[in-house]
């Protein structure tokens, strides 16, 4: 994924304040995929309402056919067992999960990244998931309003449009709705309770370890694209034994001068890995910087990574707070 791209998806459009009543008529898509599949309304847990970004739908049955874009909207529904019910994907950061990936490679990848209109409908979905905001490009007739209108239900990830900080309240919010859509709230809670026993675990284990300063590097040349306090990845830090020197920035990504990097001092990088520019190369361009001399981290040469797909609103978090409480604090009991 570009920087280009990260920018525009993670300062994408607000969200919409449109709600969309998608209690499907006579005839609809969505009720001749329940219908095909003998899920007719009455199942327990619908008819089924739930308000996601601002549009509120209403589910007589679960999703036979879903189609997910963005990898932590294909994590989440392969976690909950539901490799079943895509009927396509699209947009990979990095590779899927091993403990996903015999499920995923069985399904049917429609486009490298964003299918078009014409490729996501010739799937004949009843249900879009993206993980993105840029999932439901208007200008590329993907919008949640217009897919709607061809009764198709839609649902975003909750980290597009949380009204404050985002943590591990809004994993369990994502989970669990995703979970009821498909009218398998078991799994959810097994899966929120999964999560969360293996992030108290660490925060257990570095709560009595001192914090060292993190500044999150995701790319950049002439500034930093860094994390800010919004998202899911400024919580990973703080839950792995961190802080993020740029916690005070109201966004979820944004760009900063490096003569900010410089005054806040940090004493550890952590590099996000994904799309064309490796780590090493991340790594060069911190180190090669003569302003950046004197910053601990780098005179220090201490680097953490994550990949991008874990610091985003995902079924990762528990594996990135892992990952990072070992990288923060290796010796810690």
């Amino acid at each position: 994924m570009s920087r280009h791209r990260a920018r525009a998806v993670l300062r994408a459009l607000t969200p919409l304040a449109f709600l969309i009543p998608l209690a499907a008529c006579a005839g609809s898509p969505a009720e001749r995929q329940a219908e095909a599949a003998g899920l007719s309304a009455g199942a327990p847990g619908f008819p089924y309402t739930v308000t996601n970004c601002g549009v509120s739908s209403t589910y007589q049955a679960p999703p036979r056919r879903a189609v997910t874009m963005n990898q932590h909207a294909t994590e989440v529904l392969l976690a909950l067992g539901l490799e079943d019910r895509i009927a396509g994907t699209a947009y990979l950061d990095d590779a899927v999960l091993p403990a996903y990936r015999p499920a995923y490679d069985k399904l049917k990848v429609l486009a490298e990244e964003y299918p078009s209109k014409e490729v996501l409908l010739g799937a004949n979905p009843d249900f879009v998931y993206g993980g993105y905001s840029s999932a439901f490009d208007k200008g590329q007739g993907r919008d949640r309003e217009g897919l709607a209108k061809a009764g198709i239900a839609t649902r975003l990830n909750v980290e597009n449009c949380a009204a404050g900080p985002v943590g591990i309240d809004q994993l369990k919010t994502e989970i669990t709705e995703v979970a009821q859509t498909f009218g398998v709230p078991e799994r959810g809670a097994q899966l929120v309770e999964d999560e969360q026993r293996r992030i108290d675990t660490v925060t257990a284990r570095v709560k009595d370890e001192p914090r060292p300063s993190v500044f999150v590097y995701d790319s950049g040349e002439a500034s930093a694209f860094t994390a800010g306090g919004s998202g899911i990845g400024n919580q990973i830090v703080s839950l792995s034994g961190g802080t993020n020197v740029f916690a005070d920035l109201e966004d979820t990504f944004g760009d900063v001068s490096w003569e900010k990097v410089i005054e806040r001092k940090p004493e550890v990088v952590l590099i996000y890995d994904y799309g064309s520019t490796t780590v090493e190369a991340k790594k060069q361009r911190l180190l090669n910087d003569p302003a950046l001399a004197q910053v601990p981290a780098i005179k220090n040469q201490r680097f953490v990574v994550l990949p991008l797909s874990s610091a985003v609103l995902g079924v990762r978090v528990a594996d990135a707070v892992e990952s990072l409480g070992r990288q923060l604090h290796p010796d810690a009991a």
